[in-house]
């Protein structure tokens, strides 16, 4: 870990950096309980054990900035300021979530603090980052959008197309590439021609960067270049995250493509236990105020639940209410941008 001669002001940033990583840890173990007892419809897709990733690049955005998230985007939620009372009733299917009930896990969005979406299409949201760049520079502001995106996704067509498009116009992009090892059930070891996802950067004329993405201080570090880079006007960034997710694909996931030994020879590369004892090692993280952490933070979603327990489902008349502007309606009336 990095942080030798740190400031006061890094001892209040590394605690909420700490803070945010135990509450996407808490969100995610609650969700998977919450689908396993039946109250979750769907399919879910957790990201426990890249924690460091989400909260580690979002920390260096402003809530005007732009990001796409994917099927395993709970975290960069968070992260970018979400609302974990929506969330969950979203999860649940009720009309108080971010979509009223209407799009589940996969569907997450919150346009007034620059989250574009999650995707259930693998590589879904690099045509739509793309897009928000080009927004950006047209309208000339010093806004960045971070397109997330997991391994298997560099090896779809819209990553290339995308990176090239935007290499050639120079948009403030920072695309963020999660190697958690898996795409699905195929090793990135098979899939993938490279060693480093990082090195196909060369290919566009942009800077690609890799890093361990277990240390959220390092991937912050990295973030926060590439985003510094990008609000100057000199283009986007290909930035790797090397880290493993602990649970399987989506829950209930077999995990036949991997042994229980490999799991646990990353769990011993946990980002939040790392962090934990890097805090504790520079006497800013004790157990008290450890544990006041872990409460408040079981607090907040406990309540977050009740909120989404007592919200009513979706009525079926209202099955496609939302889903296309009225006549006469601009997208600023809905409060889409």
């Amino acid at each position: 870990m990095k942080g030798e001669g740190f400031m006061e002001e890094d001892t209040k940033t590394w605690l909420e950096l700490y803070r945010l990583m135990v509450k996407i840890r808490r969100f995610e173990t609650l969700t998977g309980e919450l689908f396993a007892s039946g109250k979750i419809p769907g399919f879910i897709h957790l990201s426990i054990g890249q924690e460091a990733s989400s909260v580690g690049v979002c920390s260096v955005l402003r809530k005007d900035d732009y990001i796409t998230t994917t099927h395993r985007g709970h975290g960069h939620v968070i992260a970018k300021g979400g609302d974990v009372k929506r969330m969950f009733a979203e999860l649940m299917g009720r009309e108080t979530g971010y979509c009223k009930g209407k799009g589940g896990s996969m569907h997450i969005a919150d346009f007034s603090i620059g989250i574009l979406g999650a995707n259930g299409v693998v590589a879904g949201g690099f045509p739509i980052i793309v897009g928000a760049g080009l927004s950006i520079k047209l309208r000339g502001t010093d806004q960045v959008a971070v397109c997330f995106f997991g391994d298997g996704a560099s090896n779809r067509g819209p990553f290339h197309e995308a990176l090239n498009m935007a290499s050639i116009w120079k948009l403030p992009i920072v695309f963020v590439c999660e190697n958690n090892q898996f795409a699905s059930t195929t090793s990135v070891h098979y899939s993938t021609s490279v060693k480093s996802i990082a090195i196909r950067g060369e290919a566009y004329g942009i800077p690609g960067r890799s890093v361990d993405g277990n240390n959220v201080l390092d991937v912050r570090e990295a973030a926060l270049e590439a985003v510094e880079r990008a609000r100057k006007g000199e283009g986007p960034t290909l930035l790797e995250n090397r880290t493993y997710r602990l649970r399987g694909h989506f829950e209930g996931d077999p995990q036949r493509y991997r042994t229980k030994e490999e799991v646990e020879k990353f769990s011993e590369k946990d980002p939040i236990r790392q962090f934990q004892t890097f805090l504790k090692n520079q006497k800013i993280l004790d157990e008290k105020i450890d544990q006041e952490i872990w409460n408040e933070i079981d607090q907040e979603l406990q309540e977050a639940i009740r909120f989404a327990e007592e919200s009513p489902f979706p009525q079926p008349q209202e099955a496609l209410k939302d889903l296309y502007v009225e006549e006469g309606e601009s997208l600023i009336e809905r409060r889409l941008v």
